[in-house]
């Protein structure tokens, strides 16, 4: 292959493409900036272009292992140019655990026993994987068995009485019925203080660190929207980003692909930026402040990768948690082995929380749905 013929950002455009095709939420912009810091340092150093795109086109530490390995592959050693477009890392797939029905024949009960067990199975290793690494196939099994996710809403205490078969005595209508039998003493009625259910605000990051999970997160949002509207609860959901979003209109449609359909119309800034301070700031001025967040269960789905001022954050939780009644941070690395909380917005946030979870799998989203019916 003759250097001459690809163009230099012909080049460099199609490591990007490679780069996102592995999972790396590149986006215009980012390879604007990878083309434009090339420009600066040089195409022909193999070492800048190196540092130059890992600076530009990865947006968490979770992108650098991909990004090394796509670069080796796509960039050759001796010369910089392309190699072939790199394949896809190869998953375990369970899909070969579900066999087909053409292929399951016979009536044996050993093979049927056999078949459930491997769906069982399927199912389960399916359940406890991280919804970033799944391929497409897998993302539509998991995006099936969301409907199996419910939530039984928290509680809290009115201020108003119902009748009950034990608890306080009611006086007036204990003294009422003895007044219909003419002052003779008759059944102690008892009653005891009614519950409603406490509203639920989901809080959702889906900056450019968190794209790999932003649609599990808002299938998450739907399903939990629809299991507490049969019971009276109420699901109120935000995305954020570069901007703050009320998105839970679009989530109210019964059909979970039209909803997320619906959701990315109203959402500007996908794969942006994050600014958890300043949003958290509009929320609480414009929404929180006036009633949406008090009593309620607020949960942050986020990484905590925060562009802004830290200590800006730090206040607007310590805000958000005076007036809430329980706040739970979600953060999808929270359950990889060797994960520490080390980053800014983590930091400044943790001790204004009640909990901190883990949210990368179906497993972890069922944890969590306990946790906020106990609240």
């Amino acid at each position: 292959m003759n250097p001459t013929e690809h163009a230099a950002d012909e080049i460099l455009l199609g490591f990007a493409r490679a780069l996102r095709s592995s999972g790396v939420a590149v986006t215009q912009d980012r390879s604007q900036g990878f083309l434009t810091a090339v420009a600066e340092v040089g195409a022909d150093d193999r070492q800048a272009t190196y540092w130059a795109g890992r600076a530009t086109l990865c947006g968490s530490p979770d992108d650098l292992a991909r990004y090394d390995q796509v670069f080796a592959n796509w960039f050759d050693h001796r010369d910089g140019l392309p190699l072939s477009k790199p394949r896809e890392r190869s998953r375990p797939s369970t899909a070969h655990l579900l066999p087909d029905a053409e292929s399951s024949g016979g009536d044996g009960g050993d093979d049927e026993e056999d078949v459930i067990r491997a769906a069982a199975s399927a199912a389960e290793v399916l359940r406890h994987r991280d919804v970033a690494t799944l391929d497409n196939a897998e993302k539509r099994r998991l995006d099936a068995m969301f409907a199996r996710l419910s939530l039984r809403p928290p509680s809290r205490r009115t201020a108003r009485h119902r009748r009950w078969h034990r608890g306080q005595v009611d006086a007036s209508r204990t003294l009422r019925n003895s007044l219909r039998h003419l002052g003779e003493p008759g059944e102690i009625a008892w009653r005891r203080r009614g519950t409603r259910p406490r509203r639920v605000v989901l809080l959702v990051d889906v900056s450019g660190s968190m794209s790999l999970y932003a649609d599990a997160l808002l299938r998450l949002a739907h399903r939990l929207t629809q299991s507490v509207r049969t019971t009276g609860g109420t699901v109120e959901t935000f995305t954020v980003g570069t901007r703050l979003t009320h998105v839970t209109r679009a989530l109210r449609s019964p059909d979970a692909d039209r909803a997320i359909v619906a959701a990315g119309e109203v959402v500007p800034d996908w794969s942006g930026g994050t600014r958890l301070g300043e949003n958290l700031r509009v929320f609480m001025d414009r929404w929180g402040q006036r009633g949406l967040a008090r009593g309620a269960v607020v949960v942050v789905f986020s990484d905590g990768w925060e562009r802004g001022d830290a200590v800006l954050l730090g206040e607007q939780m310590a805000r958000l948690k005076r007036v809430a009644h329980r706040v739970i941070w979600v953060n999808p690395h929270r359950g990889k082995e060797g994960y520490e909380p080390l980053q800014g917005g983590v930091v400044a946030a943790l001790p204004h929380c009640d909990d901190f979870l883990a949210g990368h799998s179906l497993a972890t989203f069922a944890d969590l749905t306990e946790v906020i019916a106990r609240a």
